[in-house]
């Protein structure tokens, strides 16, 4: 099961086409889905929650908590929309763009791909890439 929450005047309007298609980057990769919670914040929501819980005292775009356990994916994913949308303009790519690369870069991190060295981070956006041309 796949939860789209809200704590911010954002609202996804194809909740059923994005949990579809997670579902399948899931099963791609050869894992089971149990439960994905996306909670959609602001900077400020986000950025307490890099301090209290990594430590982290910087914004950032996506923050997930992985409760996977073997081959069945759990975990809480939470992202700034404020961040996604300053990423896109940095990045010159649209909005929706964006925020399908973080919505899918969460669930690849509990897949197994890390993003930590160049290499890995090289594979992850291959991998993010491959899954954001399947929605289109």
């Amino acid at each position: 099961m796949i939860n789209f929450n809200y704590e911010t005047d954002f609202n996804l309007d194809n909740e059923e086409e994005l949990a579809t298609w997670i579902t399948g980057v899931i099963s791609s990769e050869g894992y089971k889905l149990e439960e994905i919670n996306y909670v959609f914040c602001d900077d400020d929501y986000l950025h307490k929650l890099n301090v209290e819980f990594l430590n982290h005292d910087t914004l950032t775009d996506i923050i997930s908590f992985d409760y996977t356990v073997g081959k069945l994916i759990q975990g809480d994913i939470f992202i700034s929309v404020e961040r996604v949308a300053d990423n896109a303009k940095d990045f010159n790519v649209e909005f929706n763009k964006e925020l399908q690369r973080v919505i899918v870069h969460g669930v690849l991190h509990y897949c197994g791909y890390k993003d930590k060295s160049e290499t890995e981070e090289v594979l992850m956006r291959e991998k993010e890439d491959f899954y954001i041309n399947q929605l289109d």
